[in-house]
């Protein structure tokens, strides 16, 4: 939709400049009015919900997606650079002190509705940022630290968010993923751990089936969660550990099979977590949550 320009007022009522349906006050960022959903300005949200989609259009431009007014702030303190924002008008005021220190990014403003058509999901939270993505940590540097959640082959972007999310608030280290597993900044994944994958240092092992020889050979006891028959129970894995002390790996596997065989044989010691009620097992998400605590009081 064309519009026509304004006169430029730069200079004039308070250094305010409009031209068309972009606005921008003297130090701040250009905010864009944007009312067509195939506006090519808008690439970075399409279809949102696409995983498939969204894995080759992140990757291919090195970008990820962050949700929320309080994700957006995590990502952006942790030093990740914007790309752009994509903002319903009500939440400007709440996010214009971040705005600020972005003055060259620019900032689509958009109704609720619009930002449900070019996400393909209603954006209940209104605001989104397009941000640059990083590689941060390698797996020498997780090898280097002290307690780490190991996750093979969670292909749910829910479970990998709350897992890493486990992992933060109760002090682990930090988390190695197989190449299989979801992406840690897909949307949803940064969503559900509230910016903890932000915090917490992860990386990506380079390959699945050496996984816990390399553990082992940087000094972890490896402690793989399964329903194997020699699995003990995870208290008495953790009173092993007081008595003494070293570094520990909790290895973590799929929503539905668990751990695959290989890794359930490589693993140091094979635990369980002891259930009730004629129930075999928890969400993944819920068993690192016990086991993070258990292990590492």
């Amino acid at each position: 939709m064309a519009h026509s320009k304004s006169p430029d007022l730069t200079g004039v009522g308070g250094g305010i400049r409009q031209h068309g349906w972009v606005t921008q006050l003297e130090g701040e960022p250009t905010r864009t009015t944007v009312s067509n959903p195939d506006d090519p300005r808008l690439a970075d949200y399409v279809r949102l919900r696409e995983a498939s989609l969204r894995r080759h259009l992140e990757s291919t431009h090195g970008l990820f997606i962050a949700e929320g007014e309080k994700v957006i702030r995590r990502a952006l303190e942790a030093g990740y650079r914007p790309r752009s924002f994509l903002l319903a008008e009500r939440w400007l005021p709440g996010l214009s002190d971040l705005l600020g220190r972005w003055p060259d990014v620019p900032v689509y403003v958009v109704t609720e509705a619009m930002a449900e058509e070019v996400t393909g999901f209603h954006v209940h939270r209104g605001a989104l940022a397009s941000l640059h993505r990083e590689v941060r940590h390698t797996v020498a540097d997780l090898l280097a630290a002290e307690r780490l959640v190991v996750i093979e082959d969670v292909v749910d972007h829910t479970n990998i968010g709350a897992v890493l999310r486990n992992a933060a608030a109760l002090g682990w280290d930090g988390a190695l993923l197989t190449p299989r597993a979801a992406d840690p900044l897909y949307r949803r994944s940064v969503k559900v751990s509230m910016g903890a994958v932000f915090s917490l240092p992860w990386a990506r092992l380079p390959d699945w089936a050496t996984g816990p020889e390399l553990l082992r050979a940087a000094g972890f006891t490896t402690v793989a969660l399964t329903l194997a028959e020699d699995a003990v129970d995870l208290a008495t894995v953790a009173a092993r550990q007081d008595a003494a002390p070293g570094k520990v790996a909790i290895l973590l596997g799929t929503e539905g099979a668990g751990l695959s065989p290989h890794w359930t044989a490589g693993a140091d010691v094979r635990a369980v977590i002891p259930m009730q009620a004629g129930i075999d097992s928890l969400n993944v998400a819920a068993a690192s949550a016990i086991a993070c605590y258990v292990l590492g009081r």
